[in-house]
């Protein structure tokens, strides 16, 4: 039947719904950042706010069988004031609280405890000011400074927006012999020995895709399909090609004309410099009498 069905044999496995990378401008996107998107969304997190358990199997306390472990993660919720700071991993929890025994179950949202705290970035040579949780300065503090928290840690784990695009400007400036740091030489020689060995898990193009949400890449590609792809004004192209027809009649007058075959920013100065350009080589003499009549800005003759 495979080769019946114009599918053919993709539909032996059952019909699979097309993602967000296989049509339209997702398509394009470079493996780089597919790479970096398997990395924050499909990547399994590090355990926040539950306890794994190591073994695979588990005796039940009541019935005494055996069943399997399965450390199912809890189902997270990200605000977007979760991308506006820096959480560590953690988010909003929606579940049910029995709050008396004799009542029914009300739906309650855990919340992590927020404050703002001020971090130094040594390779950005910069201290900002954010908000983080008390996990999140725990983890600054075992990893030996904020840097290394944001090099060590994967996407999927610093999981907010702001958190990535602090990675990638990290990175980015590890990647320039951190200019931040210009102005003194020996901090800036020992910040490159200490930041330089992170740059080993990641090709320049990977560095320059990280950390973008999928609309902020969409725009990205966008920009870069439209800079590839600029297109010329016809009446440029044309009015380049008569000034370059004329000059090869030997006009005189085409000569002085083609200082105006840089195209201008507006369509303003487009109009001006058409009519500027046409009117210089409308000459009385008999050589040009033909190029004053199809000219439709030069003054007619009576």
């Amino acid at each position: 039947m495979a080769h019946a069905t114009p599918q053919g044999i993709k539909l032996l496995n059952g019909w699979k719904r097309p993602g967000r990378f296989d049509k339209g401008l997702g398509a394009q996107l470079p493996d780089a950042y597919k790479k970096f998107w398997r990395e924050w969304k499909l990547t399994t997190p590090a355990a926040v706010h539950y306890i794994p358990k190591e073994s695979q199997w588990e005796r039940d306390e009541v019935t005494h069988a055996i069943k399997p472990v399965q450390n199912i993660p809890l189902p997270l919720i990200d605000p977007p004031e979760a991308h506006q700071g820096i959480w560590g991993g953690e988010a909003v929890i929606k579940g049910f609280q029995k709050r008396h025994q004799t009542k029914r179950r009300v739906p309650h949202f855990w919340v992590p405890q927020l404050k703002r705290s001020v971090v130094h970035s040594h390779v950005l040579n910069e201290y900002m000011s954010v908000v983080v949780t008390e996990r999140t300065l725990e983890q600054i503090h075992e990893c030996h400074g904020f840097d290394h928290y944001l090099l060590k840690n994967l996407a999927c784990d610093l999981r907010s927006a702001l958190a990535l695009k602090l990675k990638r400007q990290v990175l980015q400036a590890l990647q320039q012999g951190c200019p931040n740091l210009a102005d003194e030489p020996k901090l800036q020689k020992d910040v490159l020995k200490e930041y330089s060995r992170y740059l080993e898990s990641y090709t320049p193009e990977e560095i320059d895709w990280y950390g973008h949400t999928y609309l902020e890449a969409i725009r990205k590609l966008q920009n870069k399909l439209r800079e590839a792809e600029r297109v010329q004004p016809h009446k440029v192209e044309f009015r380049s090609k008569l000034i370059e027809q004329l000059r090869q009649a030997g006009i005189n007058e085409a000569g002085s004309a083609t200082k105006l075959e840089k195209p201008a920013t507006t369509a303003g100065e487009h109009k001006d410099s058409d009519i500027e350009a046409l009117t210089k080589l409308e000459s009385p003499s008999a050589s040009s009498s033909w190029l004053s009549k199809i000219n439709p800005f030069g003054k007619k003759e009576t």
